[in-house]
């Protein structure tokens, strides 16, 4: 019997009986719940859960009715339903351009199973080939990071985002950020993770005489670096190698991996299950 599934993100601050709240009112509506998982760290709660429906269901509004619960709640919530229509991509930047030329090449090849809806950079150092490519530019400048993704936050509901690509984005999410797109934030990191973790991993390969550097591609979690791994790709370092040629090397790989893991996912042919990423063959 064919199912309609519906993801479900709320976040806010954490007290007693939010969780009923939410299974609950899946359960009223004939629901069940497929999966859930909870959080709370400093007083922040976020949970997602996926509901499935046999019967014929009426999504928006299931969506008007939830977030009349929301706000009697006084917590955020937000629905993912996956259909056949393009996929809204939003992709972060912050001044390396080269994950982000790649993926906008595809784009215009028309290679890529979704819309490039909105870049979003810390600084205005990319909007050029935002302008060029015509796909609007959001520069958020602020330095409080609060401030900073509640700004994106509006963004992502404006331009109506389904999935995030982390392009060389330099700013670390935070938890009520990242729990809003399970799944759906999909970073590039310059190592093998999970060894030289952080923003200066080549240069940490490079002064330890690492024989193989590679990159990974990961979904994004509240732990830094440790989400799913998507994807990883590796090159050989010849003793002769300098700093600025193993940077090079793997800047190309990086964008690479990165266009690999964003495509796959667009094609509907990547599952996490117990924190692994697993291809789907069919």
């Amino acid at each position: 019997m064919k199912k309609t599934v519906i993801g479900v993100t709320v976040v806010g601050e954490d007290r007693e009986g939010i969780v009923a709240t939410f299974t609950n009112f899946v359960f009223s509506n004939g629901g069940n719940i497929e999966k859930v998982n909870q959080n709370v760290i400093k007083g922040l709660f976020g949970m997602y859960l996926e509901a499935s429906f046999t019967k014929k269901i009426n999504v928006q509004n299931f969506n008007l009715d939830i977030q009349k619960l929301a706000k009697k709640e006084k917590m955020d919530v937000n629905i993912h339903h996956e259909t056949n229509t393009q996929k809204n991509i939003a992709i972060f930047v912050t001044k390396e351009s080269l994950c982000l030329e790649t993926i906008l090449s595809s784009a215009k090849k028309n290679s890529l199973k979704g819309k490039i809806s909105v870049i979003v950079g810390t600084e205005k150092t990319l909007e050029s080939l935002a302008k060029k490519a015509k796909i609007p530019f959001m520069a958020i400048e602020a330095k409080n990071q609060e401030k900073a993704e509640a700004e994106i936050i509006e963004i992502c509901k404006k331009y109506n985002i389904d999935l995030i690509v982390l392009a060389r984005y330099m700013r670390i999410l935070t938890p009520n950020f990242v729990w809003r797109y399970p799944n759906r934030i999909i970073n590039i990191h310059p190592s093998l993770l999970p060894a030289f973790p952080g923003a200066l991993a080549y240069a940490q390969a490079y002064e330890r005489g690492t024989k193989i550097i590679g990159v990974t591609s990961h979904y994004v979690t509240e732990n830094l670096d440790q989400g799913p791994i998507i994807f990883q790709a590796s090159f050989s370092v010849n003793p002769n190698d300098t700093l600025e040629e193993i940077k090079l090397k793997g800047q190309n790989l990086e964008a690479d991996t990165l266009l690999k893991a964003l495509k796959m996912h667009l094609e509907n042919k990547l599952e996490v299950r117990w924190r692994k990423v697993h291809i789907k063959l069919k």
